[in-house]
């Protein structure tokens, strides 16, 4: 039987590839910020979490308005808010029993719009 002879990619560039290495690693997250970004990114990979934006797009809500919206129990959205405010995605204010919530800033919103667009555009 003849032996198998591994192949291993080379980068034909023409470039050095220590010093290219290094401006990529330049130009990377750190660990840390990648690790909050992973994070951040997990929260928006529910698609409950994600219908609750996409209302909250729109302008605020309150959460029987959202339950009632979304056919799941106050409980149930209350828990996925949660989430969602402690990632900084929604903000609340009370008025009187009522609580409102709205997307935090407009970031959230461009970035549910840009990820709509996205997978709206093809494949």
């Amino acid at each position: 039987m003849a032996a198998v002879e591994k192949v291993v990619p080379v980068c034909t560039s023409g470039r050095d590839d220590a010093e290219h290495a290094e401006r990529l690693r330049a130009r990377m997250v750190d660990e840390p910020v990648a690790m909050r970004l992973a994070e951040f990114f997990k929260t928006l990979g529910d698609p409950t979490r994600l219908r609750i934006i996409s209302a909250l797009a729109e302008g605020e809500a309150c959460v029987h308005e959202l339950a009632e919206a979304l056919g799941i129990t106050q409980s149930a959205v209350s828990h996925q808010l949660r989430l969602l405010r402690h990632q900084g995605v929604v903000r609340y204010r009370k008025v009187g029993r009522h609580v409102y919530y709205a997307l935090d800033d407009e970031h959230i919103r461009d970035l549910f719009v840009q990820g709509l667009e996205h997978i709206e555009h093809g494949p």
